[in-house]
């Protein structure tokens, strides 16, 4: 991740007097992974949506809290932890909107008959028939623990292929299995790197295209957006007193490094303003490109900073800059 230089953090607070910084939501999930063959844009080349996204969760939620020695690996796809059960791993489908499907590889409980049983036939021709019954191991986000055991029966569609959730009783799961989820609403969910772009809520109210290949996290208040040779921080600030937004702009910007006229971009925005100026810097000895950008509305103004290895990605840092949306 690219450090900032004392001079750059400070760019942010500016004439502070007047102006509190909004605390962030914080982005992620821990112990998952996502499969996918699709070369990250961050990399060099760009990286087009795909039509599926896997993601894997390494454990049931309770095997995350005992301890190793309690948790017995029967198999790739079976797992026994004393003092909590016997779990399977199964496929729970999600389809998303544009024509993306997010296909989640969670875990499900199982009774001890049920885990002998698979075991048994794991290899075997009769695993093509093999039918499990049980509740969902996973309190996956953003349905979160409203989902957590859930009762489901999963079967195996694909000998290749650990069962998929097949029915439920449980109205949430149904809905998650049968209704089309907004996107965004899903994925800005996980905060490891994805395939795919992502327009992540910073609040109620505003909101940033994640790109492709770029994992999301919250530090000390401050969303970040970081992958090979690119990274993006934002703020959130309102102000206590009643400001016009040029007079927001300047009370933000007080203090900031200098940029050429041609390095200057300044735009009406939804009743408001917005500005990006960009600058190459050394930090540490290294040369780094900086954009930094500001969206202003009403009492409100987000401030990105934008560092990125090549110049080439400037056209990058300004789409990341009017990605930037306030809702009404």
């Amino acid at each position: 991740m690219k450090r900032v230089s004392r001079r750059t953090a400070n760019l942010f607070k500016g004439n502070s007097e007047g102006i509190e910084t909004r605390p962030l939501p914080r982005l992620g999930s821990r112990a998952v992974t996502f499969d996918t063959s699709v070369r990250c844009g961050c990399c060099g080349t760009p990286l087009p949506d795909t039509d599926q996204l896997d993601v894997r969760f390494g454990l049931p939620d309770v095997a995350f809290t005992a301890p190793e020695t309690t948790r017995h690996q029967v198999n790739a796809g079976l797992l026994r932890v004393e003092g909590h059960g016997c779990f399977a791993r199964c496929l729970l489908p999600v389809q998303l909107s544009g024509e993306l499907k997010l296909i989640l590889g969670t875990w499900m409980r199982i009774s001890e008959a049920d885990l002998e049983r698979a075991r048994v036939l794991w290899d075997e021709p009769g695993y093509s028939n093999l039918t499990l019954t049980g509740t969902l191991a996973n309190a996956i986000k953003p349905w979160g623990e409203d989902l957590l055991n859930a009762d489901l029966t999963a079967v195996v569609r694909d000998p290749d292929q650990i069962p998929y959730v097949a029915t439920t009783h449980d109205d949430l799961l149904s809905r998650v299995l049968h209704t089309v989820w907004d996107r965004d609403q899903v994925l800005r969910c996980f905060g490891h790197p994805l395939p795919v772009r992502v327009q992540t809520p910073l609040d109620e109210r505003w909101s940033i295209e994640r790109t492709a290949g770029m994992a999301a996290r919250v530090v000390d208040g401050t969303s970040q957006f970081v992958g090979p040779g690119r990274t993006v921080y934002a703020d959130l600030f309102t102000t206590a007193r009643p400001r016009t937004p040029t007079e927001w702009l300047a009370s933000l910007t007080e203090g900031a490094p200098s940029a050429e006229e041609a390095h200057q971009i300044t735009e009406e925005y939804a009743g408001g303003l917005r500005r990006a100026f960009w600058r190459a810097a050394t930090v540490d000895g290294r040369k780094q490109h900086e954009l930094y950008g500001f969206v202003i509305r009403d009492d409100q103004a987000l401030a990105i900073a934008c560092m990125y290895d090549d110049p080439d990605d400037l056209a990058w840092a300004q789409h990341v800059w009017r990605s930037v949306v306030s809702a009404d």
